[in-house]
């Protein structure tokens, strides 16, 4: 009895502390896109900034580290999976930075426009994702 108590009250603070857009509880397709879009630029950032680092900081060259990934005989689906991974966020981000432009342009802005680009946007993700690991 006292948990569930506890439990309503913590929830009940958390919900009540959150600004109104925070805590909507179904969350919309273009506001995870949003949210999507936002995340991959941060990912490929930190992606780019780390691997100059490493560049500057590590002591060997890039050849080196390339034979020692190429001599843990990974298998050719972890390798196709992390190609993937480093090609998603890159294909996201320019398709739905196309989005974006076609936006500004002041095309797409009615709600079922705005939903079938975020379906489009997915699908071309996907695909030009799949492409990119495949090479």
């Amino acid at each position: 009895m006292a948990a569930s108590l506890l439990r309503h009250v913590g929830q009940r603070c958390l919900w009540t502390r959150l600004g109104p857009s925070l805590s909507v509880r179904q969350w919309s397709l273009p506001m995870m896109m949003s949210i999507g879009h936002r995340g991959t630029g941060v990912a490929m950032s930190a992606g780019v900034s780390l691997f100059g680092l490493a560049a500057l900081i590590l002591p060997e060259q890039f050849p080196y580290y390339l034979a020692f990934v190429k001599s843990l005989s990974l298998g050719p689906a972890l390798i196709y999976s992390a190609k993937f991974a480093l090609a998603f966020p890159l294909t996201y981000h320019t398709w739905n930075g196309i989005r974006h432009l076609m936006w500004d342009m002041g095309k797409g802005f009615k709600i079922p426009q705005v939903y079938q680009s975020g379906v489009l946007v997915l699908v071309l993700t996907l695909l030009s994702s799949a492409g990119l690991a495949a090479m």
